[in-house]
C-alpha cells in the first residue's frame, strides 16, 4: 500500500514495520482530513454544549461520525491497495460494520476496506487472461458486487463484534486502572486507545459513570480530565507545527483552533498514526498531566464535552481552576517537550521522506538518495558497423 501522503519505508526489523502500518494508517486517514474539519466544526458549533446549539443542525453530528467517516477511511483504504475498484469495494464492505454501530468505527474500516480490495486484486490477477472479449464489463462488475457484497456481510457478522470487543476490553483495562488509583498510568492505555478513535467509548463508558458517581459524593471528580485533556493534543500539534514536515506545517494552525478551541481531539489523531513513535510523547503528556491533577487536587464537576478549553473552564468547581490551567499546560509543555525531541526538533526532515499533500508537483527524495549516490558515468554511443 503506497500514497503519495506518507513516505516509502524501507528495510526490515520492528521499527521499519511500525513505521509501515503507521504510514498506511495514515494514508487512509489523511486524504479525508477536510472531513474531519468540517465534522469537527459542526460539532463544537451545533451540539447542545457548543458555540451556537441547534438540535436541527446537530443531527449531522451522530450520522458523520458513525457512517460518512468509516465509509470514507474504508474507501480510501481500498484505492490505495486496488485503485478505484478496490475503493468501491472497500465502502460497501465497510457499510456492513458501521451499521448498528454504536461506537466510530475508524479501526474496523481500516482493516475491512483494504483488505476487501486486496481479495479483489488477487481476483483479479487470477482471471486477468482467461475472460472472453466482449465479457470484462460483466465479468467486473459482478466479481466487484458480489467480493463487496460478502465482505459487509462478514463485516457484520465478524470484525463488527470484534472491534466492539476490543473496544469493551479497553474499556476494562482502564476501569481496573482506576479501581486499583493507579491514574496516571491509565495513560498508557487512553492515549493509544485514543489515536485508533476509541475515545468516545473510553470517556463516556467507562470514565464518565464512574466519574458521575465520584462528583455526586465529593463535588467534583479527575476522571473526567483523564480523557478529555486537551493538553497533550495541543503540545502534539505545535510540536508539528514547529518541527513537523514542512508540508504539513500549514494545517496545523486550523487543527489548534478545531482540537484546542472546540474541543474535537479527533483532529490530531492522523498526526499520531503518521508518525506512531509520537504516541510515546501523548503518553508522557497525558500522564504528566494526570500527576498534576492529582497533586493540585483538582477536579471537574461534569465531563467537559466537547473537551475544550472552554469546556473546561465551565465545569470546573469555585476555586479550582488553578490546578486544572496547570494539568492542561504542563500536559501540553509535556507533549511538545517530548514530540520535539521524537521529530528530531525538524532534523530528522533531512533523513526522513518529505510527506507530500495532495497539490504537490513533486515527492520530496531522502537527503541520503540526493548526496551519497555517485554520479553516473555518460556511457559512449554505440555505433553500426
Amino acid at each position: 500500500m503506497t500514497s503519495t501522503y506518507t513516505p516509502t519505508v524501507t528495510g526490515t526489523g520492528l521499527k521499519a514495520g511500525i513505521q509501515r502500518v503507521g504510514g498506511n494508517l495514515a494514508a487512509m486517514v489523511m486524504p479525508n482530513i477536510a472531513a474531519f474539519i468540517a465534522w469537527g466544526l459542526i460539532t463544537a458549533l451545533f451540539i447542545p454544549t457548543g458555540w451556537l446549539p441547534n438540535e436541527f443542525f446537530a443531527a449531522l453530528v451522530g450520522p458523520m461520525i458513525t457512517l460518512l467517516l468509516p465509509v470514507l477511511i474504508g474507501y480510501t483504504g481500498g484505492r490505495l491497495v486496488h485503485g478505484q475498484r478496490g475503493a468501491v469495494v472497500g465502502a460497501v464492505a465497510t457499510v456492513g460494520i458501521v451499521v448498528g454501530s454504536t461506537v466510530p468505527m475508524f479501526l474496523g474500516a481500516m482493516i475491512i476496506g483494504p483488505t476487501t480490495a486486496f481479495i479483489l486484486k488477487q481476483f483479479d490477477r487470477l482471471i486477468q487472461h482467461r475472460v472472453r472479449p466482449g465479457f470484462e464489463m460483466l465479468i467486473d462488475n459482478f466479481s466487484a458486487g458480489i467480493v463487496g457484497g460478502a465482505m459487509a456481510l462478514f463485516g457484520r457478522w465478524g470484525v463488527g463484534p470484534v472491534v466492539s470487543w476490543i473496544t469493551a476490553r479497553a474499556g476494562e483495562g482502564v476501569d481496573w486502572l482506576v479501581s486499583n488509583h493507579l491514574l496516571p498510568f491509565a495513560s498508557v492505555l487512553v492515549e493509544p486507545a485514543k489515536v485508533l478513535f476509541l475515545n468516545n467509548a473510553i470517556n463516556h463508558g467507562v470514565l464518565g459513570p464512574l466519574g458521575v458517581a465520584q462528583s455526586a459524593e465529593h463535588g467534583k471528580s479527575i476522571l473526567f480530565m483523564i480523557e478529555s485533556n486537551p493538553g497533550p493534543g495541543l503540545g502534539l500539534l505545535v510540536a508539528y507545527l514547529l518541527f513537523g514536515p514542512r508540508s504539513l506545517r500549514p494545517t496545523t494552525p486550523a487543527a489548534i483552533v478545531v482540537h484546542f478551541l472546540g474541543g474535537i481531539h479527533e483532529i490530531y489523531f492522523p498526526y499520531v498514526l503518521m508518525k506512531p513513535r509520537l504516541i510515546l510523547a501523548m503518553i508522557a503528556g497525558g500522564a504528566s498531566g494526570v500527576l498534576t491533577f492529582i497533586v493540585t487536587g483538582a477536579g471537574l464537576v461534569a465531563t467537559p464535552s466537547p473537551g475544550s478549553i472552554f469546556a473546561y473552564m465551565a465545569v470546573t468547581p469555585k476555586g479550582g481552576h488553578f490546578g486544572v490551567l496547570l494539568g492542561i499546560a504542563v500536559a501540553a509543555g509535556v507533549t511538545f517537550g517530548v514530540a520535539s525531541l521524537l521529530l528530531g526538533f525538524g532534523r530528522l526532515e533531512k533523513d526522513d521522506e518529505e510527506v507530500v499533500l495532495p497539490d504537490a508537483d513533486v515527492v520530496a527524495v531522502p537527503a541520503q538518495a540526493r548526496t551519497t549516490s555517485p554520479p553516473v558515468a555518460a556511457q559512449p554511443a554505440r555505433t553500426e558497423t
